[in-house]
């Protein structure tokens, strides 16, 4: 059974194909890297995944579900989470309040009125957990707008891991982060979330390669190239994309 399987996948904006005949598929804990230049489709990709656009056509299977026309929240329901490149987060909320909310909306239960936080043991436990592995613990009770853009880029992520997905997908993770901050994300995808499927766009390709164990290239909408790291960074058509050279 594939985590995620995409069939013949193409979306157009009027006139415009943005992408055009889109397959691939990622195995059950499999990291995965997309990648290409501005304009290649990625983030449309993204957003036809996850239900945010409707693609024009192909299929869209999520453990083996066929979630083509389900909305997100149907998606979710399957083991899917995503991060975007803006933050959605509760910025009038502090940092544990915004997490424990997204520990919570995954459980049968809901918080009841004027119940102590204190109560929620296991919820707070597994917060603490997230936190402590971003460095983030000491920054708890910190309202998430007093954080830096790097920290609430970490802290969107955290969110998206909170829900315990099955497949997980980040919109440029790294972006804004500094390079101590990206080393503590590229930790935690690799070991926090080792059970997890990832399938991520950045164009930090040292994190890619550091990172994923498959790499798929987009260009203008298509797929040009999967394969192992090694293998796309001597691919003559990638080179020449990234590098300007077929040498």
């Amino acid at each position: 059974m594939d985590a995620l399987k995409v069939e013949h996948l193409s979306q157009s904006y009027g006139g415009l194909r943005i992408l055009e005949d889109i397959s691939f598929s990622i195995k059950p804990g499999e990291r995965v890297g997309l990648i290409g230049p501005n304009g290649a489709g990625k983030t449309t990709l993204i957003n036809v995944l996850t239900g945010l656009l409707s693609s024009m056509a192909g299929r869209i299977y999520i453990q083996d579900h066929d979630v083509t026309h389900m909305p997100p929240h149907r998606r979710v329901s399957c083991g899917l989470a995503r991060s975007f490149q803006i933050n959605t987060l509760f910025t009038n909320l502090s940092l544990l309040d915004n997490i424990l909310l997204a520990i919570q909306g995954v459980k049968p239960s809901r918080f009841q009125m004027f119940r102590p936080l204190t109560t929620y043991k296991d919820i707070l436990a597994k917060a603490q957990e997230l936190l402590h592995s971003m460095g983030l613990w000491e920054k708890k009770d910190d309202l998430i707008s007093s954080l830096s853009h790097g920290e609430q880029r970490l802290v969107e992520i955290l969110l998206a891991i909170a829900s315990r997905p099955k497949l997980i997908l980040l919109d440029e993770p790294s972006c804004g982060l500094t390079r101590g901050e990206t080393t503590h994300l590229s930790y935690m995808l690799r070991s926090v979330m080792e059970d997890t499927t990832v399938f991520f766009c950045a164009h930090d390709l040292d994190l890619v390669f550091s990172l994923a164990e498959r790499v798929v290239v987009l260009y203008y909408g298509q797929i040009i190239a999967q394969g192992t790291p090694e293998e796309i960074q001597a691919h003559p058509k990638v080179r020449e994309i990234y590098l300007g050279t077929n040498a």
